[in-house]
């Protein structure tokens, strides 16, 4: 049995404890969370489980990592990697490996490369792994366009373009992505960091690197998405006119050409979501999932998917281009 400690109890957090929590081969032995009304109850009731599972939340972080025995800690708080920095060092001396839904974490070197040598160090002293990933950035926009170049002789430049129904996910997405705001209110989300799409600098930093490309520029556009007519979720109400949500490019420049480019649209009300995966070279490959992959949904099975690699790798600081695929196995 691989000892679990969920650490942030948020929506992600809580997806991933369900599945993990439906396997066989795994065991939650904590929970750790800051909101006053979910400490003190059974974690059970937050997953929606009638039979209590033994574990109640706790808002004391230290006692659950140094009592618990946990192999690794699920951390789901936060996408800034600053944020979480204390967090991580706090479990990994505690003995337990880390993987994590940070975005920043997936690839730090993209945004965080002063960090990268210190957790490394880290990880190793103590003799666990650190690990950061998810849907996108994690997989489905860096990743999977990865695993896409292998029959490729030649590769001259990838593109991917994502288009997600945030209509169908969590509320702090759409929050995220500014469904229900006006153009004004939206740009000014933008140029404080609070609107937009975390994770497509180091999704197209990861592509380049791992392909031998050193990008020489990196820009990110964001533009709202505006509602044609309104658009109802089980959260809230966009009428036309209204930000329906974002769109953004960031693309990766090699010798002043646009090698990667990582096209994401998350609004309410998306018609025909897609992930679709261009890839030139020798021979051309395109690749789409109709329909688009689950965020939420998709996030949780590859954390879940991806924990035993983590728990067989060596120490260190690892990124989704460093270790095997991971994949679906019967518990």
């Amino acid at each position: 049995m691989i000892r679990v400690v969920h650490y942030g109890l948020g929506p992600i957090g809580v997806g991933v404890a369900r599945l993990i929590a439906s396997r066989k081969d795994m065991q939650i032995v904590g929970a750790i969370d800051i909101d006053p009304q979910k400490v003190g109850r059974d974690f059970a009731e937050l997953l929606g489980r009638s039979e209590p599972l033994g574990v109640s939340i706790s808002g004391d972080a230290q006692r659950v990592l140094t009592t618990s025995g946990a192999q690794i800690v699920v951390l789901t708080t936060s996408s800034s990697l600053k944020r979480i920095t204390g967090q991580i060092r706090q479990i990994v001396e505690c003995g337990s490996s880390v993987i994590s839904t940070c975005e920043e974490l997936s690839y730090p070197p993209a945004g965080n490369a002063d960090r990268v040598a210190d957790l490394d160090a880290l990880a190793k002293k103590h003799g666990v792994a650190i690990y950061g990933t998810g849907v996108n950035p994690g997989y489905v926009m860096d990743a999977l366009p990865l695993m896409l170049t292998v029959p490729c002789a030649e590769v001259k430049r990838i593109r991917v373009e994502r288009v997600v129904d945030a209509g169908k996910r969590r509320l702090p997405l759409q929050q995220k992505v500014g469904a229900g705001m006006t153009r004004p209110q939206f740009q000014q989300k933008v140029d404080d960091g609070s609107v937009r799409h975390v994770g497509l600098r180091e999704s197209a930093t990861m592509i380049a690197n791992s392909l031998g490309w050193t990008l020489s520029q990196y820009t990110e556009q964001i533009e709202p998405v505006m509602a044609e007519r309104e658009v109802v979720t089980p959260y809230l109400t966009v009428k036309p006119g209204e930000v329906a949500g974002v769109h953004q490019i960031g693309t990766g420049f090699v010798d002043g050409q646009a090698l990667v480019t990582l096209d994401i649209a998350m609004y309410v009300g998306a018609q025909e979501a897609h992930d679709t995966i261009w890839i030139e070279g020798t021979p051309n490959v395109q690749t789409t999932i109709i329909g688009g992959l689950h965020g939420d949904v998709a996030t949780a099975a590859i954390v879940v998917n991806s924990i035993p690699r983590i728990l067989s790798a060596p120490p260190g600081l690892w990124t989704p281009n460093d270790l095997p695929i991971p994949h679906w196995r019967r518990p």
